[in-house]
């Protein structure tokens, strides 16, 4: 029999109660839903197995990495339809999937699926997936973990994702302008913003493969120590600070945050490494930054943020997100952010909103990866690239739908009446978004 596809749809729309807004291409060749719709392709039962132990969006995200199902038309459209729906919490009125699922007046429902979903033992899930994690969150040696399942995945696989510049957060872009001219421009207005001269001590948090500390000693003049806790990240920042002859201005240290010691410097820039902080420690972050800086001296905390929540006690990440892209990652309002700097001392100067500039960051990302797929999948896995481009691509909506902001938050140490503070910010702030160049 071939009705596969007919049954997912009717059990579909009786327990999310919505119907489903693409077509099913079930494993057995049969096709159900609106004509010239997104196709959801559902290549095994299996999928449907990984529902059932796991409704919602994890038991999803599961299908997805190990190329149970898959999607055929645009991907952005695609995602954006299949986000409205309620797989694991509805809105105010509606019932989620996972909820029917459990619920007494949806057995029936839920006996159909089993049977279309074959033998009952769960699937594994895809080994792409951080699993089993314990203990207190953001210690030092769990950051470590963290931070190496998502950064030391392969080198050459970023090459094919980033391109030349090997930048890794938003970029800021132009009308008509590449990837890498928008790269540059924003490691440039990094620069102005921070008021880097000759000589200035720059502390690059996160330095990932160090493209920031090469602009700001290159382009600038400055002494940068760059730290990341990727050894990956370091070795490739470190072959690349050699080639370019500049390892007398720039130190790559494979180190947390909380262990520099050796302040005072001039500046601090801290781009997408925030949010890898937590809230916990986030106070103690910024307490260290600026411990870190001379009186007078700047930092720019480019951070993405999320919406506020009504009741901030009903926040939680992704479950996608946390189990295969960012473990333990944890994003804050921008309110939160620029209330936890204030409080550690800081006077904020700036905020500047990159936003769309995110999302047309993403999108260039997705992009590279798919133009390079067969070379990413040999550099890492088939469900490594499949994880990346469904991140990549979701974000890039959520940025578009204002779910997900990002932002550069300019914060100053004042002077305390010891050393002498540097000359101010310019009476005009906005002075440093003059044109990108050297100087």
């Amino acid at each position: 029999m071939t009705d596969a596809a007919p049954r997912l749809t009717a059990l579909a729309t009786d327990l999310l109660g919505t119907p489903l807004p693409v077509r099913i291409r079930a494993w057995d060749g049969s096709e159900s839903g609106p004509p010239g719709a997104p196709v959801l392709v559902v290549r095994h039962r299996r999928a449907l197995r990984r529902l059932l132990w796991k409704p919602g969006e994890l038991g999803l995200a599961r299908a997805w990495v190990a190329a149970d199902i898959d999607l055929e038309g645009d991907l952005y459209e695609t995602l954006e339809l299949l986000a409205g729906l309620p797989w694991d919490r509805g809105s105010a009125g509606e019932r989620s999937l996972a909820a029917a699922l459990l619920s007494a007046e949806y057995r029936s429902a839920g006996r159909d699926l089993l049977a279309l979903a074959g033998p009952v033992p769960p699937p594994l899930p895809p080994p792409e997936e951080v699993r089993a994690r314990r203990g207190v969150l953001h210690t030092k040696a769990r950051d470590r973990r963290a931070v190496s399942h998502h950064y030391d995945v392969g080198n050459e696989f970023y090459e094919r994702v980033l391109g030349p510049s090997m930048v890794y957060s938003c970029a800021y872009w132009k009308p008509g302008g590449t990837l890498e001219e928008a790269q540059r421009d924003k490691l440039d207005l990094v620069c102005r913003k921070l008021a880097l001269t000759e000589g200035d001590r720059l502390l690059d948090v996160g330095c990932g493969w160090g493209s920031m500390a090469l602009h700001a000693a290159r382009d600038f003049g400055a002494r940068v120590t760059g730290i990341t806790l990727s050894r990956e990240q370091a070795l490739y920042a470190r072959k690349r600070v050699a080639e370019e002859g500049l390892a007398d201005r720039i130190e790559i240290r494979v180190q947390d945050y909380r262990d520099v010691i050796d302040g005072p410097y001039e500046a601090v820039s801290s781009i997408g490494m925030a949010e890898h902080v937590g809230a916990a420690r986030y106070r103690e972050y910024a307490r260290d930054l600026f411990r870190l800086l001379r009186p007078g001296g700047r930092l720019l905390n480019h951070q993405i943020a999320r919406r506020p929540e009504q009741d901030e006690s009903t926040y939680r990440m992704h479950e996608f997100i946390d189990a295969y892209v960012f473990p333990d990652g944890e994003l804050s309002a921008l309110g939160t952010t620029v209330g936890e700097l204030e409080r550690a001392g800081f006077e904020v100067r700036d905020v500047e909103a990159l936003r769309e500039h995110y999302a047309l960051t993403l999108r260039a990302w997705v992009r590279r990866l798919e133009e390079h797929w067969d070379e990413a999948v040999r550099l890492t896995s088939p469900g490594r690239a499949r994880v990346w481009r469904l991140y990549m691509a979701a974000s890039a909506l959520a940025f578009e739908h204002q779910r997900l902001g990002v932002n550069q938050v300019l914060a100053l140490r004042p002077g305390n009446g010891g050393s002498p503070p540097r000359p101010g910010l310019p009476l005009r702030t906005r002075e440093w978004k003059a044109d990108a160049g050297t100087r």
